[in-house]
């Protein structure tokens, strides 16, 4: 049987089969993949990574060609994922974690692709919550509602209610919030355990749009507020129990000390906290490990490195340690792949135009962000490197996914990938332009595996129908 038959027969749409995603039967691979599957180490490291170009010239998916995912995708683009890379990436949180009372909440806001969460629950994780429907879609996929916090400035009744219902941690951000909270604590009938999410003021060093530990930062109660908000609560016995103290540096964080700064300011205030008779038993230190998106060779601290800044310190208050991991475990396990429509230059800039977008891709455009770029195929033999934007076809000036590239002149149709997609990529992408949002895939096993249909024009006008 052809080769590219044996792969598109992995990318069969789900309402095709006649087995569901969890109980189908594995797709036999072609002969070429699941010999370069047999070479990799039977024990997998913490040092390997899915995505790696190999000595033909073509980049791989744990062993998968992309170009041979391309082929048997439903189009292009999409996005491509490594179920053992989120294995792998969890792991290591969970290792770091030896010896300590605590809970890893996956930030659901990173990547809410369903199959990803019934994954990372099944692994052990917690989930960390900012809407109502995120709860709804952690319960779904099976997460124990006791093991999730709902964060959030700006938290509605209705969510709170059914945070409340569910006995899930909530943490308060404002005075606003707490009535909030205290309200949909008498609806539902329950007392709530809250966190009181404290601005550190502690600067993260990172891009302003991802700092959330300033003192200009809109979430978090002020400090110098706190005995308001301690005496507040104490008048609410049978509605809320406060358990609890948060904090969030912000995202992209490459420097671990910063965490330690934080925890030792945060420990002071649950000193004080109990020396009021509350019952204090979790720290939440947030989350926000950086990656390396310049794939340079930097050296970043691990999520070792994070909790023995801290670990002392929880340990020393007998505390459990709630952390909020969503970019380090969930974006370097995915790459966006697309299709390249063409080359251009207007006599000043070279563009490589491919089919996807700032719709589909926002953080370069939103946050002048770097992700690594790189062909999936050897180029022409003849092919010089040429300094690129590479571009979508949105209408916006804004609409590119790198700029100043240097990359070999790619032939129309070939396959052109952005790294470290799988955070803040899919779960901001939109329908600017009609561009409907893509279909995703993971690598599971050495079978490339649909875990998300694309969408299409019918679904559009769906939300038309019987108006």
């Amino acid at each position: 049987m052809a080769a590219s038959h044996l792969v598109s027969q992995a990318f069969l749409p789900l309402r095709n089969r006649h087995v569901s995603i969890s109980s189908r039967s594995r797709t036999v691979l072609p002969i070429k993949i699941r010999a370069t599957l047999a070479s990799e180490p039977a024990t997998v490291t913490a040092s390997k990574h899915c995505f790696s170009k190999k000595e033909d010239g073509y980049l791989y998916c744990e062993g998968v060609r992309v170009e041979d995912a391309m082929q048997g995708a439903e189009r292009t683009p999409f996005y491509l994922y490594s179920k053992d890379q989120i294995t792998r990436n969890y792991e290591a949180y969970r290792a770091a974690l030896e010896g300590l009372k605590s809970i890893v909440g996956y930030a659901i806001k990173a990547n809410n692709n369903y199959k990803v969460l019934e994954h990372l629950q099944s692994l052990g994780s917690g989930a960390v919550l900012v809407s109502g429907n995120e709860l709804r879609l952690a319960v779904r996929a099976r997460f124990d509602p006791t093991r999730c916090i709902f964060n959030g400035n700006g938290k509605v009744l209705e969510d709170l209610v059914l945070a409340a219902q569910y006995g899930t941690f909530v943490n308060i951000d404002s005075e606003f919030d707490l009535e909030n909270i205290v309200m949909a604590a008498r609806i539902a009938g329950k007392q709530v355990k809250v966190l009181l999410r404290i601005n550190p003021d502690v600067d993260p060093q990172v891009h302003p749009y991802v700092a959330t530990g300033t003192k200009t930062s809109k979430f978090g109660i002020r400090n110098e507020k706190l005995q308001w908000f301690l005496d507040a609560i104490k008048t609410y016995p049978n509605d809320i129990k406060l358990v609890g103290a948060h904090c969030h540096l912000g995202s992209t964080i490459t420097k671990v000390d910063i965490f330690r700064d934080a925890a030792v300011l945060m420990v002071k205030y649950i000193d004080e906290i109990r020396a009021q008779g509350f019952g204090v038993e979790y720290l939440n230190i947030g989350g926000g490990l950086g990656i390396d998106y310049h794939h340079a060779g930097a050296i970043l601290p691990t999520p070792m490195d994070l909790i023995n800044t801290v670990r002392e310190l929880v340990q020393s208050r007998d505390l459990t340690l709630i952390i909020e991991p969503g970019r380090s475990l969930i974006a370097n396990t995915c790459c966006l792949v697309n299709k390249v429509t063409g080359v251009k230059t207007n006599g000043t800039k070279n563009f490589i135009v491919v089919d996807g977008s700032m719709a589909e891709l926002i953080r370069p455009s939103l946050y002048d962000a770097y992700q690594h770029i790189e062909l999936v195929s050897p180029p022409p033999s003849d092919a010089g490197v040429v300094t690129y934007d590479v571009v979508g076809p949105v209408c916006e000036s804004a609409d590119f996914l790198g700029k100043d590239r240097d990359l070999p002149t790619p032939t129309k149709g070939s396959g052109l990938v952005v790294h470290d997609a799988g955070a803040y990529c899919m779960s901001m992408a939109s329908t600017y332009n009609l561009k409907m949002r893509p279909p995703e895939y993971w690598v599971d096993n050495g079978s490339v595996v649909k875990i998300r249909h694309g969408e299409t024009f019918e679904d559009f006008m769906k939300f038309f129908e019987g108006l």
